[in-house]
């Protein structure tokens, strides 16, 4: 453990992150860096700018749904830090263009939705450099998820409230459509109803019905509540969180999911989705934040510096401070999130119906259809915090429709791989 004092490990820290990205700017191809105007991305970039000469390129990904639009916040970053700024605005017709892509590009049915503008972003990204950097890395190292205050909130506060009255509860929260919540967000003060309002309210109705901390972790990384109703024959398999010995060995509750997402979430969702992406189209991605100096200081470091007066990656925002103003950056966190729902009931909704219908759900025998129609049909009422669940599934329709089709000799992998490549170029 270190015992450095608030302006020492702010030092520190600025030293070994500056560090780790003038080693990820070592390149003789052209370079620049994604940039959302979050915390990790805007450090990263305003530590490139401070190390360059030359106008730093950025890059960023915008929505004309307000409440997923992020773009403007990039933007004034970028003005602010002087980068050369590029930014790209998604609509429903770039996501139809890209989603055939998908499957071979993940080579697996991958149920992240932000892999749409991951990868949109890097094919733009790539029209001007061949490298960028990536602010991946943080949440985790430093406690930045909003989800992690809210499951100790929720874990701390409700233990006291019996579980079935807890989950009525749950029921009840869950009962009203997004069009409601949002109806009454424009009703209450700014503070409680800034960001995503009815995202954040699914959240925490899941979290209720869950047993204990640990569980509502575990229910943070499910988009199916009971994946066993949805796989026939299936069974949710083992996973660490659940292992006492984990607990034994990291009583704290924060660093123990912290621990969970470095070796679980990140890799196979995070650092998947954008090493994926970016290759697809010939971008390397680099990601200074997960420099092994880096990883092990923030892990030295103790909590309450990571963590403090209910914000995460506390440190790492006193760094970024000295670079941006904190009018840029202090704001509900976002999240890499995309307007899928609105897409689905709207110009993708033939494309989702044909996968989601009866005969093909059955096709594979893999698949319950009943409560996968059911999640549909809520989805298409309104009630958006289902696009997850029901991406995830079309996902794996996707992917599974394009697997046969090879099977049955309209290409070879070779083949579709080839195609692919000369698509994407």
């Amino acid at each position: 453990p270190l015992r450095l004092d608030d302006a020492d490990a702010i030092d520190a820290l600025e030293r070994l992150m500056g560090d780790a990205v003038a080693r990820r700017m070592v390149a003789d191809v052209p370079l620049g860096a994604f940039l959302s105007g979050g915390i990790d991305s805007s450090l990263v970039a305003a530590l490139m700018q401070a190390r360059s000469d030359q106008p730093v390129r950025t890059f960023t990904i915008g929505f004309q749904e307000e409440a997923y639009n992020e773009a403007e916040h990039a933007k004034a970053v970028a003005r602010h830090l002087g980068t050369e700024h590029d930014e790209l605005y998604l609509s429903s017709d770039d996501a139809m263009a890209a989603i055939p892509l998908l499957a071979n590009i993940y080579d697996e049915p991958f149920a992240d939705s932000s892999q749409l503008p991951t990868f949109l972003v890097s094919r733009m990204t790539r029209q001007h450099v061949t490298v960028a950097l990536s602010g991946d890395g943080g949440d985790e190292l430093m406690a930045g998820y909003t989800r992690y205050r809210w499951a100790e909130m929720v874990a701390n506060r409700s233990a006291a409230a019996p579980l079935p009255l807890r989950r009525l509860a749950a029921s009840a929260l869950t009962a009203l459509p997004d069009a409601a919540w949002r109806g009454l967000g424009a009703m209450l003060p700014e503070r409680l109803s800034r960001g995503r309002l009815p995202d954040r309210v699914g959240r925490f109705a899941s979290f209720l019905e869950m047993s204990d901390g640990d569980a509502i972790y575990l229910r943070q990384h499910m988009q199916w509540p009971r994946p066993e109703d949805v796989v026939i024959g299936g069974a949710q398999p083992p996973v660490p969180i659940e292992d006492p010995a984990l607990r034994a060995a990291v009583p704290h509750f924060l660093s123990r999911m912290q621990l969970m997402d470095s070796m679980s979430y990140l890799p196979d969702d995070v650092l998947t989705k954008v090493d994926r992406a970016s290759m697809a189209v010939g971008l390397e991605a680099r990601v200074p934040l997960l420099d092994h100096r880096v990883v092990e200081f923030a892990w030295r470091l103790p909590f309450e510096q990571k963590h403090r007066d209910g914000k995460g990656k506390w440190l790492m925002r006193q760094v970024l401070y000295r670079h941006v103003p904190e009018t840029l950056i202090e704001r509900p966190k976002m999240g890499f999130g995309v307007p899928i729902a609105s897409w689905l009931r709207g110009p993708l909704r033939d494309w989702a119906e044909e996968l989601l219908s009866g005969p093909a759900l059955q096709q594979s025998g893999l698949l319950n259809p009943l409560p996968i129609r059911q999640c549909w049909h809520r989805l298409l009422q309104g009630h958006d915090r289902l696009q997850e669940p029901v991406w995830g599934i079309l996902m794996f329709q996707d992917w599974l429709r394009q697997q046969k089709s090879v099977s049955q000799g309209c290409a070879t992998p070779l083949t579709s791989a080839t195609n692919r490549s000369a698509r994407i170029a």
